[in-house]
């Protein structure tokens, strides 16, 4: 996607916010030019995803591109059925990474290893689903919409909720509807962009990209310490990463507060 982005958009760098599985659809945010430096803020942010559960039948990837590897009945189906199960999913937890997944252990992506017909221990890492709500449903078909925080597998979600069931499930499409501030509405199609390029309307500014992150305004002569990563105290507890802006407002740097003074994680080139 991003070699395609840049060949048709003709930009020297280009960079991906948080990859997609093979079999998903929507949102994915690509950072072009300065805005490459940014990309690791964006990925960071929460996602939204609508996803479609297909009940009775478990795969080796967790979605519809593996092999079945179990099939069970599905149980009569109803809302309070439903209901109650995908409430024991719902806020703070702690997931484990599907073996096929982008996550690196020892230097190697997971799914390098699940093609090589291995299987690691993986360590459960701190989630949370802020939302997630039932959408439709039929005798072996579940569509969820799923509002998370970033490294959440909505694959491992689908082999949970088919668990709980006594059936087992996979994951059979699933779309990104939001990942940051970015929504599916501001999309441009693949198609569309390699056919007739973007129109500056249709890009974002990194100002709007990062308007997620607080605010600290510095004074003039802070604001020059700052484009030349100098060192700059404020009176704050440790914390971030915060937008630093200019007194004209103009971006300027990603920081972190650190002992009192600010520990940069990104200066910017406002006149790019």
């Amino acid at each position: 996607m991003v070699r395609q982005v840049r060949l048709a958009l003709k930009v020297a760098k280009a960079g991906h916010t948080g990859t997609l599985d093979p079999l998903a659809t929507g949102v994915l945010p690509v950072c072009l030019g300065e805005a490459t430096k940014i990309a690791q803020f964006i990925t960071e942010r929460d996602k939204s995803y609508d996803a479609v559960l297909k009940l009775g039948e478990e795969t080796d990837t967790l979605d519809a591109q593996g092999k079945v590897t179990d099939r069970r009945p599905v149980p009569a189906l109803d809302a309070a059925l439903l209901e109650g199960v995908l409430a024991k999913f719902r806020g703070p937890q702690l997931q484990t990474p599907p073996m096929y997944s982008a996550v690196k252990v020892g230097g190697k992506r997971l799914y390098e290893l699940a093609r090589a017909g291995e299987e690691i221990e993986r360590a459960a890492r701190p989630v949370t689903v802020h939302s997630l709500s039932l959408v439709d449903f039929s005798a072996d078909e579940v569509k969820l919409h799923v509002s998370c925080s970033k490294g959440y597998f909505v694959r491992s979600l689908a082999l949970d909720v088919g668990r709980a069931l006594g059936c087992g499930a996979h994951l059979k499409a699933l779309r990104r509807t939001r990942s940051g501030v970015f929504t599916l509405a501001q999309a441009v199609p693949l198609k569309v962009l390699l056919e007739q390029g973007v129109q500056p309307a249709q890009l974002v500014s990194i100002e709007t990209a990062l308007s997620e992150l607080a605010e600290l305004k510095l004074t003039q002569a802070d604001a020059e310490k700052v484009q030349h990563g100098g060192l700059v105290e404020v009176g704050l507890p440790d914390g971030g990463p915060l937008r630093l802006v200019g007194p004209d407002s103009t971006l300027l740097a990603i920081a972190d507060v650190l002992h009192g003074r600010l520990k940069y994680r990104r200066v910017l080139n406002p006149a790019t």
